[in-house]
């Protein structure tokens, strides 16, 4: 008889509980947890050189999977070898002129230069002689007037060639003015710019990989004639990786920046990886613009990005995942 009283007491309980249950959202269970499906993404780079050329050799295949800085192809380097030994030499060249022009004249040449004032002082200093010698002479007649003017003729210009080479021994000795050792030393920083350039180049023969990841496809072979930015290789990033899934509006305010998730995969339902909710778009999708009714506006579903935090070759691109979102800290997944 006991039993049967609480058998019936219990019957309102159990018809309680199922008509909760039943009336439960179908990706939300009784603990709060949000259940979501969506996919795994993965990004994609695509990898080429930035200077062209023809391609000397491509060191990788598809599937391999390479490490950040390892070198994946190379160009032919010839032409920007070249490039780079004929801007160290300008460079070179530059620097021997602007080092000259801050010495300044040598001693040997300010000697040289003084030497040939002298020597053009005395050729001065004979003609002027002669040229008295012959003024007299002429004066009386006793030569013609042609003698006497080619000496004079001679004597003019021996003094315009000491004036030269006067003006010569005062540079000399002045040496180079500033503004022409500015313009030397602005030079050799444009052919030490040019120098760079060319050890840029030659660096951009080669395309290493920017982090850790696997190769997708290798599109282009050796032999090929490439352009600058042309893509060679698509490499597949090991991070950051994500989950794209998607919420329906009305639980749209559970879900949060940094919310706890954990990610479940149909290949290892038992080893879930740990993640948390990293984007939440702003704009509703598959939704028409306009929203007439209150049963379409419970229809809109906004997508979300759920970022795995420590992911590996478990997770795919494309590959299917159940995402579960706690409220609070739930117990880490897969380290």
């Amino acid at each position: 008889m006991k039993k049967k009283v609480i058998f019936l007491l219990l019957i309102p309980v159990l018809v309680a509980a199922a008509f909760i249950y039943r009336n439960l959202p179908d990706n939300q269970t009784a603990t709060g947890e949000l259940t979501l499906y969506g996919n795994v993404d993965i990004r994609k780079v695509d990898l080429g050189f930035r200077v062209s050329g023809r391609i000397a050799e491509v060191l990788v295949e598809e599937g391999d999977r390479v490490q950040a800085e390892q070198i994946l192809a190379r160009l032919d380097q010839a032409p920007y070898e070249d490039e780079l030994q004929l801007a160290q030499a300008r460079e070179a060249q530059a620097a021997a002129m602007l080092k000259k022009m801050e010495v300044g004249t040598r001693p040997q040449e300010i000697a040289q230069a003084e030497a040939l004032v002298r020597e053009r002082q005395a050729t001065e200093k004979n003609l002027q002689t002669e040229y008295q010698r012959l003024k007299n002479l002429s004066d009386s007649g006793a030569v013609s007037r042609q003698s006497f003017d080619n000496v004079s003729a001679a004597l003019d210009e021996a003094r315009a060639r000491l004036a030269t080479a006067r003006e010569g021994l005062h540079l000399s000795r002045e040496g180079f003015r500033s503004e022409d050792i500015e313009a030397a030393r602005a030079e050799l920083q444009a052919a030490t710019a040019r120098l760079a350039g060319a050890r840029t180049r030659l660096a951009d023969t080669e395309i290493k990989a920017p982090q850790e990841g696997t190769i997708l496809t290798r599109v282009e072979e050796a032999g090929a004639i490439v352009g600058s930015g042309q893509t060679v290789l698509t490499l597949s990033l090991d991070t950051p990786l994500w989950i794209r899934a998607y919420v329906e509006e009305p639980d749209l305010g559970r879900v949060y920046p940094g919310m706890p998730a954990r990610i479940f995969t149909d290949s290892a339902p038992d080893r879930p990886y740990a993640g948390q909710v990293g984007f939440i778009s702003p704009e509703a999708e598959f939704t028409p613009k306009s929203v007439q009714t209150e049963e379409l506006r419970t229809r809109l579903v906004y997508q979300l990005r759920i970022i795995a935090d420590n992911p590996d070759r478990g997770l795919r691109q494309g590959m299917p995942v159940t995402v579960r979102l706690f409220a609070k800290e739930q117990p880490a997944g897969r380290e």
